[in-house]
Formats: C-alpha cells, structure tokens, sequence
C-alpha cells in the first residue's frame, strides 16, 4: 500500500478545504479522528475529576496535607511504572493498551461516583483510587506519544501533535471554570459520573480504531503491506523480558547524545517552570503586586494562552532546518524570561507570561514531534516514556522546592529558576546539539 490504510477516501470532499490547512490536515485519517475525537472528550471529562477530587477531599477534611496525599497516591506510580509503560508500549498494541487504559478508568471512576452519591465515600478509597490511576497512566502516557507516529504519515506529525496538545491546552485553560460552574449545579457525584462517562467514550473511540502502521521489526517475512491490523501479528523470534527491553531503551536513549540532551533539557524545564509558575506566580500577585485572584487568573490565562499558540505554531509553520539551535536560543530567551518575571512589575509580567507560554508550547511540540519522527519505531514507546519521566518526576519535585523557597525570597526562586533554564541551554550548545539536531 502507498497510502494510509485509515484515509477514507469517501470522505475527502468534505474534508477538501481542511486538507488545504496544514494544522488540521492530520484530521483527514480516520483513526486519528477517532483518537482525537476520545481523547478530547476524556480530556474534558478530566477537568471535572480534578475540580471534583479537590473540592471533595477539602471538604471532607479541611486539610490541604490530606489532598497532597490523595494527588501524591496517583503521583508516586505514576513516575515509578511510566518506563515499564513505555516498554509495554514496544511490545503491544498502543491501541490495545490505551483502549484497556480507558476502559479501566472508566471503572475506577464509576466506582467512586458510586460511594460520593452514596455518602459512604472515606479518604482511604480516594487514595487506593489514586494509586491505580497512576498506574494505568504509566501505561497509557507512552502508548498515546507512541500512536501518533503510526496514525499519520511522517510530514503530518507535527500538525497532528499541535492537534492534540492544543486540545489539550485548551481543556485545561476552559475546562476548570467550566467544571466549577457545573459541579456547583449538579454537585461533586454527578462531576465523577461525568468524567466515568468521559472515559467510556474515549474507550470505545479507541475500540473503533482500525489500522495502525506497524514497525517493521514486528512484521511477520514475506508481508509486503506497511498497514496493517493494529493487533499486530508476533514475530518468529521470542520477546526479551520487559525488564531487558527496559534496559535497551535506556541505553538507547542515554547513548544518543541528542535524545540524552532532550531529556535533561526536559527534567530541567519541568523544574524550572512548573513551582515558580504555580506556587510563584500566586505569592507574586498576593504578596507582592497586592493583587486579587482576577489579577491571576489574568496571568494564568496569558501563559496558557501563550502556550496554545506556541502549540499551533508548530502545526501551521513547516519545519525549519537548524531546529536544535533555533530551540535552545529559544530556551535562553526563556530562562531571561523566567528571571524577569521575579523583578518586573505585574504588566511586564503578564507580557513576560504570555511570551514565556508561547515558547514553552512551541518547544514541548516540537521536541516531541523531532523524537517521534528520528527514533526507530521499536524503540518509540521507551523513548518517549523517558522524555516524560522528566515532566513525572520533576514536576512534583519543582512544586516542593518552590514551596520552600518562595516564602525566603521570591526573586530568588525566578532568577535561580531561569538561571538553570540558561545553563542547560548553554550545556546543549556545549554539546554540540545545532549540528547533531538538523
């Protein structure tokens, strides 16, 4: 076959003019329609988990300590499986795996709908449901960054990725006002009844997907196709254990010099950025500016905001040779950024967000995009596990750290913040990544 199995050819005059528009163009293979279509209502349903979740532990026991250890249940798993994830993700079906990832969460969600309605909900049910969410999102992380690569042609890739983290990007902008509003009408049981439901579309999206491309090392001798059924037939020769295909991909990965500066540049962004703009920012307007919540709720917007048209940038932009230079001068001018923001007035701020969003946004893409079209498709599932083991596991440890230190000196958690976005800049420049990243 020369073309995509999942292109259905019937549907092409309606799509005639969302072909002409390189961000949208992805969205002409209908299995990538289905994985956005599930994805993005599951993405909506997640805003009313968290809002729910947040506001029924509170409740319950007026403790933020309490809701720390309800989101550290689902965190600590999370880090701890997302490399057995990607593994599980080389080994099968991504459609499989995010198919049986929705389907259990549905249940999960289910049952705790069940004891919130019921009034017999305790803390201790909220916390092994945590835990079991951070596990089956270990598994479903890797195998969504995985099947991607195999929906869309290699030139669609970044359109295709702006597509959904823009998605993304947009739930988590609108998606919380939304949900607060709902849950206030319909209370917190309806809001887990809400995100159950969510979970069992995007299950049965996935269960309509058809055809994926499959890596050539797992296709069988003699079949000519590159697509094929997603329940990808085994090859001749037996499977390593995962724990040797685990070690595979880390040598894969700590052996590439590009992708080994790809995810140190992503564990550090991740902690340069995710406590001084979540704890920071909300001590800067309270403490500093004498501002009120609209005034964050301002700043938050500019970030996010800057941070879908970042995302759709990558998609309407085609990509440039020189990326690995162009992306670390644009790591520098973030880091500057970051800096400012713990010395500027709250107008420059707000600029400083919008601008900071914008590139954080533009990056995150096309990393992801670059990763997904160089690393070898066996190997993908591991890969992109790693590059998310930097959001997972310096995410939680930015939040603590800033916590800390933003009560000593608030300038000094921006400046040293944008002062380690710079020297890992410079660290890529150091090695050479502008030549190695074309």
């Amino acid at each position: 076959m020369t073309e995509l199995a999942n292109v259905e050819i019937g549907t092409a005059r309606p799509f005639e003019r969302i072909r002409r528009l390189p961000l949208l163009a992805p969205l002409r293979y209908r299995d990538f329609r289905l994985v956005w279509f599930g994805e993005s209502i599951s993405l909506f349903g997640d805003q009313f988990h968290y809002v729910a979740l947040s506001w029924l532990v509170l409740g319950m026991t007026g403790s933020g300590l309490a809701l720390g250890t309800v989101l550290l249940a689902a965190a600590l798993p999370r880090g701890v499986f997302l490399l057995v994830g990607g593994a599980l993700s080389d080994r099968i079906s991504p459609r499989t795996l995010m198919l049986a990832s929705n389907a259990v969460r549905a249940v999960i969600t289910t049952v705790i709908a069940a004891l919130v309605l019921g009034d017999r909900i305790e803390i201790w049910h909220l916390v092994i449901a945590g835990a079991l969410f951070g596990t089956v999102d270990a598994v479903f992380f890797p195998a969504i960054g995985t099947i991607v690569a195999r929906l869309v042609p290699a030139d669609r890739l970044g359109a295709a990725n702006a597509v959904l983290q823009g998605t993304q990007q947009f739930m988590h902008t609108v998606g919380p006002a939304l949900a607060g509003f709902a849950i206030a009408i319909v209370g917190i049981g309806v809001a887990f009844v809400v995100d159950a439901a969510s979970f069992g579309v995007a299950a049965v999206a996935m269960f309509l997907v058809r055809s994926v491309r499959v890596p050539a090392a797992s296709v069988p001798p003699g079949l000519a196709e590159d697509i094929v059924s997603v329940e990808e037939a085994p090859g001749s020769a037996p499977r390593a254990s995962v724990l040797a295909e685990m070690i595979e991909g880390a040598r894969a990965v700590m052996g590439d010099p590009v992708l080994r500066m790809l995810v140190l540049l992503s564990t550090a962004f991740n902690v340069a950025f995710t406590g001084p703009v979540v704890v920071g920012l909300p001590w800067l307007v309270q403490g500093r500016f004498g501002g009120d919540a609209a005034m964050l709720g301002l700043l938050f917007a500019a970030f996010g905001g800057g941070s879908l048209v970042g995302i759709l940038l990558v998609g309407m932009v085609p990509r440039t040779r020189g990326l690995g230079g162009l992306l670390l001068v644009i790591a520098m001018l973030l880091g500057v950024g970051l800096a400012t923001i713990g010395v500027a007035p709250p107008l420059v701020v707000s600029l400083v967000c919008l601008l900071i969003g914008c590139g954080t946004g533009y990056l995150n893409v096309s990393i992801i995009t670059w990763t997904q079209a160089r690393t070898e498709p066996h190997l993908l599932g591991r890969t992109m596990s790693f590059l998310m083991l930097g959001s997972v596991v310096g995410a939680p440890l930015s939040l603590a750290v800033a916590g800390a230190v933003v009560d000593i000196n608030a300038t000094a958690l921006f400046v040293g913040a944008g002062a380690l976005v710079m020297a890992t800049a410079l660290a890529g420049f150091a090695t050479s990544l502008p030549r190695r990243m074309v």
